[in-house]
């Protein structure tokens, strides 16, 4: 573990393979009593690519702590679940010092969104297209609405079985440890009951059962602790929630 900064709290882990959890924790405050964490996802290889890029205002904290693992310029692609501030919300400061960096993102966010705002074209990557990062290869899984979000989609890291998640798993509270294997799903339900930020697709649980299939062994979630265990199980168990 290093912490990035010290006013901030903000530290980066490595919870698998060359895979990096970026976090910055907002503590309980009167905007939001619970507090909340800001994760990002660094896969450190031949074409270094970046899950999420935080808050705009948040960038020199994400940029401080990409430099502790690689230099930020050596950043190839830059993606993320759907279009929110907290995803993608630096995405043009990254293309301003990354400059070999692009976009990755499915059709939908492409012509919806990233094709205008962002100050370089996007890669576009077909639903079930894989990419080769070197050592890594990475899926996109179009998830449209789950949870929310018409272009939303997911990242899997097939080498070290981490599904990189965005908002499925989101918990309150800022002190999370980088990586647990506590059952996450309760406290994702009662942030879910709480804020009501599904959309509720009609077609959530075939989605949730592909992501199931892939039999992932890491969660790495946007907002929270990442998670190690049986992944497909917990997918299946957040599908019958839903259904119910």
């Amino acid at each position: 573990m290093t912490v990035t900064n010290e006013n901030s709290g903000t530290r980066i882990d490595e919870i698998a393979d060359g895979i990096h959890r970026i976090s910055t924790p907002v503590p309980p405050g009167d905007d939001f009593p619970p507090g909340f964490t800001f994760n990002q996802y660094l896969i450190e290889d031949d074409e270094p690519l970046l899950f999420h890029t935080g808050l705009r205002k948040m960038f020199p904290l994400l940029r401080e702590a990409i430099d502790h693992v690689m230099p930020i310029e050596s950043l190839r692609h830059v993606s993320f679940s759907h279009v929110e501030a907290d995803e993608c919300g630096a995405l043009n400061e990254i293309l301003a010092v990354a400059p070999h960096a692009a976009p990755l993102c499915g059709k939908i966010a492409a012509m919806t969104s990233i094709g205008d705002m962002a100050d370089r074209p996007p890669r576009v990557v077909d639903d079930g297209e894989t990419l080769s990062l070197g050592g890594h290869s990475v899926t996109w899984l179009g998830t449209p609405h789950l949870p929310h979000g018409w272009e939303c989609g997911y990242l899997f890291e097939s080498t070290t079985a981490t599904l990189l998640c965005g908002d499925l798993f989101t918990r309150f509270g800022a002190d999370h440890p980088p990586l647990t294997e506590e059952d996450i799903l309760e406290a994702s339900e009662q942030a879910r009951g709480a804020m009501d930020y599904y959309s509720h697709a009609r077609n959530s649980g075939e989605m949730l059962e592909r992501l199931a299939a892939l039999e992932p062994g890491i969660l790495a979630c946007m907002h929270g602790s990442a998670w190690r265990g049986d992944g497909a199980a917990l997918l299946r168990r957040l599908a019958e929630r839903l259904e119910a």
